[in-house]
């Protein structure tokens, strides 16, 4: 006889309808959204019938009549109610769906992640796996690779570094500087135009941080004829410009590692590329990503 049970969580399989890891990285693929939602539902069913099995033992003492057959009729009322208490609004899925989304960060949420996932179905963390990549991410680093490459033979700074900082800036591609006529300036690392820019800029609406709190600014940007020159004039900024040089130097030096990517984007916030307090950790999860993506297609 097969076992009612889910080999993971100990509970009855019954209960959350789980889908199998590899089909949540295919549901993932095509929709990250919907999948993250999906496993906030399963977790969260994992969690309310843990919570009823807690609660039966609590108040119920055993008797003569309990057997093998009496408890998988309770896990299966439990799993009954567990059901229709799942994904209700403002519920526990919510929560856990808008937690996974911000550990994935820049609004590219791939695919649910572990540590929170683990958390609320009480499994260890070290089962945890990483989050699935999605095609968007994929896409990104696959179409910059060959400028990247060309920009970290002019400085020595890692290619992944460069894509990665580009993916946060423009959303993977999603939120790039626009012209005027809405095509886009192809400054994929957000330089503003200041008074040594000779060339075309782009005004935009941004958001600034001032004493840590979020505003609205108009400022010029500068404007590509490609994605390659971004990518050249960035890499030239940060190697030649005093504010940013130790910064380029210590990354060309370096391993291409999470640590080295964590020490760049410190070392980028520190200098003032951005306003944002929590850049350096946005940034470094970025990288961290884009460096997977690397490994994943080599």
């Amino acid at each position: 006889m097969a076992s009612a049970t889910n080999a993971l969580s100990g509970l009855p399989a019954s209960a959350t309808n789980a889908l199998s890891i590899a089909e949540l990285r295919t549901a993932a693929a095509r929709d990250p959204k919907a999948a993250i939602r999906e496993t906030a539902k399963q977790f969260e069913a994992l969690f309310m019938q843990q919570l009823m099995k807690s609660m039966r033992e609590a108040t119920l003492s055993s008797g003569m009549l309990d057997n093998e057959g009496t408890k998988l009729g309770n896990e299966m009322l439990d799993s009954q109610y567990a059901a229709k208490m799942t994904g209700l609004p403002g519920g526990l899925t919510d929560a856990i769906a808008r937690q996974l989304e911000r550990q994935m960060g820049s609004g590219s949420a791939p695919a649910p992640t572990a540590p929170a996932a683990a958390a609320a179905s009480g499994a260890p963390a070290a089962a945890a796996t990483s989050s699935p990549l999605s095609q968007k991410q994929v896409d990104f680093v696959q179409q910059h690779a060959g400028a990247a490459r060309a920009a970290e033979a002019q400085s020595g700074i890692p290619a992944a570094f460069m894509i990665g900082q580009a993916a946060h800036e423009s959303a993977w591609g999603r939120q790039e500087i626009r012209n005027a006529d809405g095509s886009s300036a192809k400054n994929l690392f957000g330089i503003k135009a200041g008074a040594g820019w000779n060339g075309p800029v782009a005004e935009i609406t941004t958001t600034e941080y001032v004493d840590g709190v979020a505003q609205k600014v108009t400022a010029k940007f500068r404007a590509y004829a490609s994605y390659a020159e971004s990518f050249r004039d960035y890499a030239r900024m940060l190697k030649e410009s005093p504010r940013y040089a130790a910064v380029a130097a210590q990354a060309a030096q370096g391993a291409v590692s999470a640590a080295s990517a964590a020490g760049f984007a410190q070392g980028l916030q520190r200098a003032g590329y951005a306003t944002d307090p929590a850049y350096a950790d946005k940034l470094a999860r970025v990288i961290n990503t884009t460096m997977r993506v690397q490994r994943a297609t080599a």
